[in-house]
């Protein structure tokens, strides 16, 4: 995922220290229930779409702003799937970064999926009986996404 801006302006006072962000995760489906996803060009890998809320920005409005940048394709939320803690990660550049991921559940409105920034390789709807590899990251969200379970939380300690 591209870096934002206001996080590069961040970056430049604390340096690589670990910062602890807002991620929001999209899964969209369309009409015949199939999953859209994108092959990201920064590993090659499939994945879910998702991405950092911009200071003030609510997560709904994230995750319908980060799903037509990287596809093209127009969506609403429908729900709330999953609140999560990820652990702290540390890119090849030396920043640190935990993510409070929320993910929420979509549905295509609108659009044409294709790749639509530089963030993608390739972008497509899947069936859920037919989808590519994927890490167990996107594999659990999609699950939560497809089922009408009450959101998911961590269990406490």
């Amino acid at each position: 995922m591209a870096t934002p801006d206001f996080l590069r302006a961040v970056r430049e006072s604390a340096g690589h220290q670990l910062l602890f962000l807002p991620g929001v995760t999209a899964i969209v489906f369309d009409d015949e229930g199939q999953v859209l996803l994108g092959r990201r060009s920064d590993t090659g890998l499939w994945a879910v779409i998702g991405g950092i809320p911009e200071p003030g920005e609510q997560p709904a409005v994230c995750a319908v702003r980060e799903v037509y940048e990287e596809t093209a394709v127009r969506c609403v939320v429908e729900r709330v799937v999953l609140v999560e803690a990820r652990p702290p990660i540390q890119y090849p550049n030396g920043d640190k970064c935990q993510f409070m991921d929320i993910t929420m559940r979509c549905r295509a409105v609108g659009g044409e999926a294709r790749v639509n920034d530089d963030e993608s390789l390739e972008v497509g709807w899947f069936a859920l009986d037919a989808l590519p590899e994927l890490e167990e990251f996107g594999l659990f969200r999609i699950k939560q996404a497809s089922s009408e379970a009450p959101t998911w939380f961590a269990p406490g300690e």
